[in-house]
């Protein structure tokens, strides 16, 4: 039999999806880990073909799509992604023209097309940001009219950044409290590590996005991705999103792990 990794961000619909693609005669394998964890998994023992649902989180898909690519390992398996709508699904067409996309009532004809067809010369998108590319930085961190949102060590010029908001947006620096977006701009591992479990455990519903200086900028210290992404394993928090700031900053955003709490710091 055919193996293949399903990605769902839904656990209930994940299983309906699973036991679709086993009644087509596949292995299925439901993946939910992290995306480092997720990626490492897949490209140490490539499936025939992935799946990616679009209809949950289409954002996310986007993302991990562009990250399989970018992983030698998984590079050359084929990407099929299922359902999803409008926008969304041609934002993913113009950066990976290649994969095969479908809508969940004509998979099976998709997938067999994709593991017929392995992908000699992938489409490789140059990175993780060439989704958002010409995007307003509002936008792009999902600021919409009425959202509060506390900025924690703010850049000098960050409002001026941030550019025209949306019609009733509220912004406070300093301690959360009950806003909708957290913008963190970290500025060491040992900063990370001392305030990370704290303002973890008060984010409740909210969402947070922690600021790193990149890599050559001239803000650049020890503080990188990868010691962002591990951090937030302690603190009970799962990173889905990925923004380019502006030339010297990029940000992941994270939400709480469901049944999981943060400990505090």
């Amino acid at each position: 039999m055919i193996r293949v990794a399903l990605i769902h961000w839904n656990a209930t619909e994940a299983r309906d999806r699973a036991a679709l693609l086993h009644s087509l005669g596949y292995v299925v394998s439901a993946r939910r880990q992290p995306p480092p964890e997720l990626i490492r998994s897949l490209a140490k023992a490539p499936p025939a073909a992935i799946v990616i649902d679009l209809s949950r989180s289409p954002s996310q898909g986007r993302d991990l799509a562009v990250l399989l690519r970018q992983r030698t390992g998984t590079r050359c398996t084929p990407l099929v992604i299922a359902g999803g709508e409008g926008e969304a699904v041609r934002r993913v067409r113009k950066l990976l023209p290649d994969a095969t996309f479908a809508n969940w009532d004509r998979i099976a004809g998709a997938l067999k097309r994709a593991v017929a067809r392995r992908v000699a010369r992938p489409v490789v998108p140059g990175s993780a940001f060439a989704a958002y590319a010409g995007r307003p930085l509002v936008r792009k961190l999902g600021v919409r009219g009425g959202t509060q949102i506390a900025l924690l060590r703010p850049l000098p010029a960050f409002l001026q950044t941030l550019g025209t908001l949306p019609d009733g947006v509220r912004i406070r620096k300093g301690y959360p409290g009950s806003a909708d977006i957290v913008i963190w701009f970290a500025r060491s591992p040992s900063e990370l590590e001392r305030r990370i479990a704290s303002l973890a455990a008060g984010l409740g519903k909210s969402v947070m996005w922690i600021a790193w200086p990149k890599g050559g900028s001239a803000a650049a210290g020890d503080l990188t991705q990868a010691i962002v992404r591990r951090a937030r394993l302690a603190a009970g928090l799962v990173d889905y999103k990925i923004c380019s700031i502006d030339a010297d900053w990029s940000a992941l955003l994270f939400k709480r792990r469901q049944g999981k709490r943060a400990g505090r710091g």
